[in-house]
C-alpha cells in the first residue's frame, strides 16, 4: 500500500468546462462563483449503478451541510446515448439529483482532473484547492469528516461563506407515470407498473393508460402496510409469485417487497434496507441478509431469481423457507461464462424465464445471456451454468443486426420471452426493441423510435413496451419481419494511458479518513484483484491478493489493452476505548485503457482515497 502523508497538498482546482449546466436556472457556474464554499465534485454517468449508489450516499451530506457545501455533478458519458443532452436532462430528473450538474460530453473536465473511473469524488476547499480524491463507493463518512474540518478551519480564517447554494429545481411536468421501470401483466388483464421516479407502483387498466390505483405514498422510504401508507425507493422489477402475489425489486431500498393485489398490502420479504458490502453474508434468513440494488426479478427453477445489479450477481429467494443466497457471479464486473459460481456479470438488469432458460439483460456489457441447468462437463456451479448469446464485454456496443457473434446492442435493460422461443430485448440506449432467435443465431430489430425502453410485456400477439423516457406504455404489433437498420458500432472512448514495456508498478492509493485506521482485527483489510483484456496483456501479476501495490509484468508483443483493477479497503474508528468501533468499506473497480510504448510511465497510481504524492513517499 502506498504511504500517503497526511499533509494537505495545495493543488489549484481546474475550471469546470462542459456543454451546459443543469439545475442552475440557466446560469453557467465558475469556481469563482463558489469561492468560500466547500465543493464536492461528483464525476458520474447515469448507466453506472455505482454512481447511483454514490448519489444516494451524498443525499444526507447535501442536506446537513446545505449552507456550506455545494455538490457539483459532472456528467461524463460512457455510452453514446449518454452524450445526448436530453438524456442527461432526463437522468437528472429520474434520479432526483438536487444539485447543479455540468453536462460534459467530451470529458473535458474529466481530463482536467485526471479522473480514471466512475464514480470519482473530488473535494475542493473554500479557497479553491483540491484537498482529496475518492474513487468508488463508501466514502460519504470520510467526506463528512473532511467537510467538518474544512468548515472549522476556514471559519477561523474568515474564508468560509455560508448561504444558499446555486441549485434551482426544474419545473415539474405532469404525467401519469414518471420514468417507469418495469411492467407486469396481472391475471385479470390489467398492468402493474413500477413508477420508479415517483416511488410507487401503479395499476393501469387493460388499455395501458387509465390509472386504477396507486400503491405507495409517493415519498421515498421503506414502510410496509396498506397501499395508502407503504413507501418504496425507486422500485423496478416485478414478478408473479405462486399464489398470486407480486415480488417487487425495491432497488434503492436494497430490499425485496411483496405486494398482494387482492388486499393492497405491501410487506418486506428480503433485505435489511442496508447495501451489501464485500465480506457480508451471501446467504441466510432473507430479512437478515443485505442486498445491493436488486433491479429485476423472475420465477425460475422453483425459486425467485434476483438481478443484483449492485454487485454484478444473480441471487435467489426461496419463499418456502424464507432464505436468500448468491446463485451466480463472483462480484467481479465483466463477461465470463461457465459454472454459475465462476461467471462474471456487469449490472444484470433484466430477467425473463422461458422453459429451461433464464434470459438476462446484462446491461454494462451490452449483452444478452442465459442461465440453464449444467450438463455433463459444465463443472459444478451448484447445478447451473451461464452462457452468452450476444455481447463481447464492457467496451464494445452499437446497433448491428445479423449473426449473434458480431451483433451489437447498447446497454439493454429488459428481456421478454416470445412464443416462438426467441427473446425480445429492450435495447435501451438504442431506443429500440431487438430480437434474438436461438434457432438461427440471428439478431434483428423489431421496432425503433422508442425512448429508452426498459421492459416489455407480451399480450396476445402484441408486445407492450415500457417507454421509460416517454413516461408511458406503448403497444406494438409483433411484426412478421424484422425492421432493417443501418449498422453502427462503437467502442468506449477514453484516452489511453501510455505505459512502458516490461514491469509496471501498480499503486492503489488509500489513506484512511481522519480518526480511522485500517481494520486488521480479522486479518487483512484490503483486497486487490487484477486482470486484463486481452488476457495476454499480462505475463505476470494478475489475480487476487491483499497488498494494494503490485508489480505487473507486461507481455512482449501486446501493444494495447485494458487493465481491470478492483480494490477494497475497510477502515474503523481509531478509538481504543470503543469496543465496537464503526467500520466502513471503500471499494472501486477501474477499467484503465493502456497503450504500451517506449517512454511511457513505469508506475500506474489509482487513487481509492486520499492524494497521490509519490515524491513524499
Amino acid at each position: 500500500m502506498t504511504d500517503v502523508p497526511r499533509r494537505r497538498a495545495r493543488v489549484r482546482a481546474p475550471e469546470l468546462q462542459g456543454r451546459a449546466w443543469l439545475n442552475t436556472g440557466g446560469k453557467d457556474l465558475t469556481l469563482a462563483d463558489l469561492r468560500g464554499r466547500c465543493i464536492v465534485i461528483d464525476f458520474w454517468t447515469f448507466c453506472c449503478v455505482n454512481c447511483l449508489h454514490v448519489l444516494d450516499e451524498l443525499r444526507e451530506l447535501e442536506e446537513k451541510h446545505r449552507d456550506t457545501v455545494v455538490i457539483i455533478g459532472v456528467h461524463s458519458p460512457k455510452f453514446v446515448h449518454e452524450a445526448e443532452h436530453q438524456a442527461v436532462v432526463d437522468a437528472v430528473e429520474r434520479y432526483e439529483v438536487h444539485h447543479p450538474v455540468l453536462d460534459d460530453p467530451k470529458l473535458a473536465t474529466w481530463k482536467q482532473y485526471a479522473v480514471r473511473a466512475w464514480p470519482t469524488l473530488v473535494v475542493i476547499d473554500p479557497e479553491g484547492y483540491v484537498v482529496a480524491q475518492h474513487a468508488g463507493e463508501g466514502h460519504a463518512h470520510a467526506i463528512e469528516t473532511l467537510v467538518g474540518q474544512l468548515e472549522a478551519e476556514h471559519a477561523a480564517k474568515g474564508t468560509l461563506r455560508r448561504g444558499d447554494g446555486p441549485y434551482v429545481p426544474p419545473e415539474p411536468v405532469p404525467t401519469e407515470l414518471r420514468f417507469p421501470g418495469k411492467a407486469l401483466l396481472l391475471p385479470g388483464g390489467t398492468f402493474l407498473v413500477s413508477d420508479t421516479t415517483r416511488h410507487q407502483l401503479v395499476e393501469l387498466a387493460a388499455d395501458g393508460e387509465s390509472v386504477l390505483r396507486r400503491i405507495g405514498t409517493g415519498e421515498r422510504g421503506l414502510d410496509d402496510g396498506t397501499a395508502e401508507r407503504a413507501r418504496f425507493s425507486e422500485p423496478q422489477g416485478l414478478a408473479l409469485l405462486p399464489g398470486g402475489t407480486v415480488a417487487v425489486a425495491d432497488t434503492v431500498n436494497h430490499a425485496l417487497r411483496r405486494f398482494d393485489p387482492a388486499t393492497g398490502e405491501v410487506t418486506t420479504v428480503a433485505g435489511t434496507g442496508r447495501q451489501w458490502w464485500q465480506g457480508s453474508p451471501t446467504e441466510g434468513p432473507a430479512r437478515e441478509v443485505d442486498l445491493s440494488s436488486p433491479w429485476d426479478v423472475a420465477w425460475f427453477a422453483d425459486r425467485l431469481w434476483i438481478a443484483m445489479a449492485g454487485v454484478h450477481q444473480l441471487w435467489t429467494y426461496d419463499p418456502e423457507d424464507g432464505t436468500v443466497r448468491a446463485a451466480a457471479g463472483t462480484t467481479n464486473e465483466g463477461l465470463v461464462d461457465g459454472p454459475a459460481d465462476q461467471a462474471w456479470f456487469a449490472q444484470p438488469s433484466g430477467l425473463a424465464a422461458a422453459g429451461d432458460r433464464l434470459w438476462i439483460a446484462d446491461s454494462e456489457t451490452s449483452a444478452v445471456r442465459w442461465v440453464e441447468r449444467a450438463g455433463e462437463g459444465d463443472g459444478d456451479g451448484d447445478g447451473f451454468v451461464v452462457r452468452t448469446a450476444v455481447g463481447t464485454g464492457l467496451f464494445d456496443f452499437g446497433h448491428r443486426d445479423g449473426a449473434a457473434e458480431q451483433a451489437l446492442l447498447q446497454h439493454p435493460l429488459g428481456v421478454t420471452a416470445l412464443p416462438d422461443g426467441s427473446v425480445a430485448v429492450a435495447d435501451t440506449y438504442n431506443h429500440a426493441l431487438r430480437r434474438f432467435d436461438p434457432a438461427t443465431g440471428e439478431v434483428s430489430t423489431l421496432a425503433t423510435d422508442l425512448r429508452e425502453p426498459s421492459d416489455a410485456v407480451l399480450v396476445d400477439r402484441d408486445i407492450v413496451v415500457v417507454e421509460s423516457a416517454r413516461h408511458r406504455l406503448t403497444r406494438l404489433r409483433l411484426p412478421e419481419e424484422a425492421v432493417r437498420v443501418d449498422p453502427v458500432a462503437h467502442r468506449t472512448q477514453r484516452a489511453a494511458t501510455d505505459i512502458a514495456p516490461g514491469t509496471l508498478r501498480l499503486d492503489v492509493v488509500f489513506q484512511a479518513p481522519a480518526g480511522q485506521k485500517l481494520d486488521t482485527r480479522y486479518g487483512p483489510s484490503t483486497r486487490l484483484l487484477v486482470s486484463s483484456t486481452p488476457p495476454g496483456l499480462l505475463a505476470e501479476g494478475g489475480g487476487a491478493g491483499t497488498d494494494l501495490s503490485r508489480e505487473l509484468v507486461l507481455a512482449e508483443g501486446v501493444t494495447e489493452g485494458v487493465l481491470h483493477v478492483s480494490a477494497m479497503a475497510a477502515s474503523c474508528d481509531d478509538d481504543p476505548a470503543n469496543e465496537y468501533p464503526a467500520c466502513h468499506v471503500h471499494q472501486q473497480d477501474w477499467g484503465v485503457p493502456v497503450r504500451v510504448t517506449a517512454g511511457g510511465a513505469a508506475r500506474l497510481p489509482l487513487v481509492l482515497a486520499g492524494m497521490d504524492e509519490p515524491e513524499a513517499s
